[in-house]
């Protein structure tokens, strides 16, 4: 499935008299894949059908749920081809907005597996984080790059303090303590995380419990280090003042953005931020996202965008592990039907608007310059890319930001950034 759109526009194939009655297995074989373009192209008409029956012109809830049991009969979320897979997540995201429940409030259900609870839930989230990684490159190219500029950056330092947007798990730091403590006096390393009082103790919690594991990953290795961490607002919104800062320290902004496994993060949230960043002046930011489709439009072109890039993903996924149905299934189940569900329903609300524009053009934006990445850099992420499918690529935009490609689809950035040197 190189895009289910692109493959359906070549799906109808005339025959000859003597292909249509030829009855060998090998040209029966070959005829298969055809039946499951059209099929998908069927589902992408429907799916655009759904959305045009939500919000265009003849909009109509009543064709909206006739087409929407339609396609509930042909789609599967854990059978079938990747497009029946994909345009269940959509369908049931089309659904969400119809019965006015789009969004996260209502996605657990795509990874709550026994009713185990909180416990069960976060193994599972573990689990498919650990296949995501094994099945494609899409977080260890945001990591790696990132932390190779970052180790370029405070080559000289003695104290190295680095503000996290979205710690997560903590997984990105590991290799960079490794790599500190691998040379003879290595600097001390402050990592400052943020938690979110929107979610209480649980974020607080989950920060908290990051903290000790890469405490006590760090004493393993001998690595110094010391961990904090600095509660958002209620709104999400960051204060430069809640961030302890140490004279002497070189100071670096990581934010991580919209990756498979993230949880969306509002504007106003990653604004304050990065301007926060701003009144920090840090020595380096470095900047991972999610690359962003250039489509104007409506909902309905903008639906249709986000099917087109997640077609994409499941595509990559499916050459990562083309014969692990049950880990690829895993990964969607856990992070890619909430964040379609997600997605879908953000741009229903707002058109799309906040997504139209990077981060990377917003940072330019407010006067902050590229920091060039370097060559050994750009190798490293070829390098990665050779341990997956040959359907992935890496490109330079310009001397600060690369790109990550699955085929003609561009599917995450990472740029670095630094503040203007004309700055006050």
């Amino acid at each position: 499935m190189d895009s289910m759109m692109d493959d359906g526009a070549a799906a109808v194939v005339p025959l000859s008299p003597d292909q249509g009655t030829s009855t060998s297995s090998e040209e029966e074989e070959e005829a298969a894949p055809v039946g499951d373009d059209l099929k998908g192209l069927r589902l992408v008409h429907l799916l655009m059908a759904g959305a045009e029956a939500l919000t265009g012109a003849n909009k109509s809830r009543d064709l909206a749920r006739v087409i929407l049991v339609r396609l509930k009969e042909l789609v599967s979320h854990s059978h079938g081809t990747n497009m029946e897979r994909l345009a269940a997540y959509f369908t049931e995201a089309l659904h969400g907005l119809l019965e006015g429940a789009g969004g996260a409030h209502n996605n657990n259900k795509h990874y709550v597996i026994g009713g185990g609870g909180a416990h069960d839930h976060q193994n599972d989230i573990l689990a498919a984080f650990q296949l995501l990684q094994d099945m494609s490159p899409y977080v260890k190219f945001g990591h790696f790059t990132a932390n190779q500029a970052i180790l370029e950056a405070v080559a000289h330092e003695r104290r190295v303090h680095i503000v996290d947007y979205d710690i997560m798990e903590g997984v990105q730091w590991a290799s960079l303590m490794q790599a500190l403590a691998s040379n003879n006096n290595g600097p001390h390393l402050r990592i400052t995380a943020l938690s979110r009082t929107g979610t209480a103790r649980r974020s607080i919690a989950t920060v908290q419990e990051t903290g000790r594991r890469l405490t006590v990953f760090a004493a393993s290795i001998g690595q110094p280090f010391s961990f904090h961490h600095c509660r958002l607002d209620p709104d999400e919104r960051f204060r430069p003042s809640a961030v302890k800062l140490v004279r002497g320290e070189a100071l670096v902004f990581n934010c991580m953005l919209n990756l498979p496994h993230l949880s969306y993060r509002a504007p106003d949230s990653v604004a304050s931020f990065l301007s926060g960043a701003k009144a920090l002046r840090p020595r380096l930011v470095t900047l991972v996202e999610e690359e962003v489709g250039s489509v104007l439009g409506g909902f309905v072109e903008r639906f249709m965008d986000t099917l087109h890039h997640y077609s994409a993903v499941f595509d990559s996924l499916e050459a990562g592990f083309p014969m692990q149905s049950r880990a690829r299934a895993s990964v969607e189940r856990v992070f890619l039907g909430p964040r379609i569900a997600d997605s879908v329903a953000r741009i229903y609300r707002t058109g799309g608007e906040e997504e139209r524009r990077s981060w990377g053009e917003w940072l330019g934006a407010a006067g902050f310059r590229g920091v060039s990445i370097s060559s050994a850099n750009h190798c490293q992420a070829n390098l990665l890319l050779g341990l997956f499918n040959d359907g992935y690529r890496v490109e330079a935009l310009g001397s600060h930001k690369l790109v990550l490609h699955w085929k003609s689809r561009r599917m995450l950035s990472a740029s670095l950034w630094s503040c203007s040197e004309s700055d006050s």
